[in-house]
């Protein structure tokens, strides 16, 4: 049972964090633009260095280099490398587009509700393996914690449809729900943008 609870408490905190410390693994696009910041990285130091630029512009460019290497090995090697081999090479047009494709890609979060159905799935999974009057009754918990999480999703996602069609009535509905507890403000905003 204390697995279980344990199990539970984790669902909870976690649908309470929201998932914006959440993300997806890097993709291609980010793994190739990480390897070819850190080569623009390079080069642009190599290119200091044969300017004789002056030794803050070089003690930049190093430190940029190496911060790049750390970029490389978050998002790991892509599969394939782009063109890189000179500045003229990074500067292309396809690099640009590259950079701003892994920019919009690492925007990206994961959908709090689909994220929290899925833990409940998981839990209910867990649950039925452990068997037993406990299993029994955390999988009936955690079946009713689902369908409960699907009815606030469909209240939250009601109340925002009704704001943005009634607007002339959107004041007295802040009014009616100023009572709420902060767990309730803080599970409704978190649910509302995410």
């Amino acid at each position: 049972m204390k697995v279980i609870h344990a199990v539970c408490i984790v669902l909870v905190c976690s649908f309470l964090a929201g998932c914006e410390s959440l993300r997806f693994a890097p993709s291609e696009a980010q793994k190739q633009n990480a390897w070819l910041h850190n080569r623009t990285t390079t080069i642009a130091l190599q290119q200091a260095k044969s300017e004789e630029s002056s030794a803050k512009l070089r003690a930049l460019c190093e430190l940029s280099e190496k911060q790049s290497g750390a970029f490389v090995g978050f998002c790991g090697l892509p599969k394939e490398f782009p063109k890189a081999d000179t500045a003229e090479g990074v500067l292309s047009e396809a690099n640009y587009q590259l950079a701003e494709a892994a920019t919009d890609e690492s925007l990206e979060r994961p959908d709090t509700w689909q994220v929290a159905d899925s833990m409940l799935e998981l839990a209910i999974g867990i649950s039925a393996l452990a068997g037993g009057v406990y299993g029994t009754k955390a999988t009936r918990f955690l079946k009713n914690a689902k369908a409960k999480s699907k009815a606030l999703k469909e209240v939250i996602e009601g109340n925002e449809f009704f704001k943005q069609t009634s607007v002339e009535q959107a004041e007295a509905f802040k009014n009616a729900h100023k009572n709420q507890s902060p767990q309730t403000r803080q599970i409704v905003t978190a649910t509302r943008y995410s």
